[in-house]
């Protein structure tokens, strides 16, 4: 029988997610997720695999925590342009830029293991899939409120807010000034979702 697991799955895989948040994932060595968990690597490994496995483990989870977290606030506002807008304006919302430059972990990891890693894009296209279809419910909601203009096609505006997003992730992540990437999403917002 095999013996039950002496540490804090949670806690070790926050802390393995956010070791490749921030090195990314060629930048985080065996080490750096042995120092991150706390766990030696027969631990680590027989727990969750290789380097890879966890790696996707963990941009799973976080991919699950967004949808899950944009979907709670779709269904407790008052308004759901103004979930649209949060979800735009996020990247600018960072005073000291500290947040912004260290980017999204989804958006990081398509950037670097795309064309490297076949399970990664297959997760960023699964999760921005997941994202698209919850903004284009939002755009319809927002339309019904009286809040986006009729003219806009739901699907082709969740599809252009993400773009648009993505971009002002990266103008983040590359140390753009906040206050230029704010009135950059005001901007996006302003052309993608007018109001009737």
């Amino acid at each position: 029988m095999p013996r039950p697991r002496q540490f804090d799955e949670e806690r070790v895989l926050s802390s393995v997610q956010a070791a490749f948040w921030d090195n990314g994932y060629a930048g985080t060595s065996l080490e750096d997720l042995l120092a991150a968990s706390g766990l030696g690597k027969g631990s680590l490994y027989g727990a969750f695999g290789d380097k890879k496995s966890l790696f996707l483990r963990v941009l799973r989870d976080y991919d699950e925590a967004n949808d899950r977290m944009l979907r709670a606030r779709l269904e407790q506002a008052d308004r759901a342009v103004e979930v649209i807008r949060g979800f735009v304006l996020g990247p600018s919302d960072d005073p000291d830029g500290v947040q912004a430059r260290r980017g999204c972990l989804l958006a990081n990891t398509a950037a670097e293991l795309s064309t490297s890693v076949p399970e990664a894009a297959a997760e960023a296209r699964r999760s921005y899939g997941a994202t698209t279809a919850l903004l284009a419910d939002a755009i319809r909601l927002a339309q019904r409120e009286g809040d986006v203009a009729a003219h806009v096609d739901p699907d082709v505006g969740a599809h252009a807010v993400l773009a648009g997003q993505l971009g002002l992730l990266v103008l983040g992540r590359i140390g753009q000034d906040p206050t230029a990437l704010s009135t950059t999403a005001e901007a996006l917002l302003r052309g993608l979702l007018p109001p009737p």
